[in-house]
């Protein structure tokens, strides 16, 4: 079976599923310093997952520790869907042997607080 990513004619192809949480940025519409803030908090629970051997994460070229981005609109994922200034996906492989669920629920509670610390913190900046 081929899957492809909504919108994409390019073929999935299996790869190294990544140890650690990682985040999904905007392509069209990158914030790194509050990808960045994100990361930073996140990291204080659990692992970041790193880059494998071609510096990807799931096929595609990490940014930033952590932080790979797609063209989220034109993909039809949930970020693209609001048009809002601050988005991003969280991704994190709760079987991991390196966390728990336990942290891995830390760490989306985590990403969430900081994301709505870093918005609350930049509204009026631009």
């Amino acid at each position: 079976m081929i899957v492809r990513p909504a919108g994409s004619s390019k073929a999935h192809e299996p790869g190294e599923i990544p140890d650690g949480i990682y985040l999904v940025g905007d392509e069209d519409n990158p914030e790194p310093a509050f990808q960045q803030a994100i990361i930073e908090a996140v990291k204080q629970v659990t692992h970041i997952a790193p880059a494998d051997a071609q510096g990807n994460i799931i096929g595609s070229k990490v940014v930033a520790p952590g932080v790979i981005n797609y063209p989220v609109k034109q993909l039809g994922l949930c970020a693209g869907v609001t048009g809002a200034r601050f988005v991003t996906t969280t991704e994190v492989y709760p079987d991991s042997p390196r966390t728990t669920p336990g942290e891995c629920n830390e760490a989306q509670a985590a990403a969430v607080s900081a994301a709505i610390e870093f918005a609350l913190g930049a509204s009026g900046r631009r």
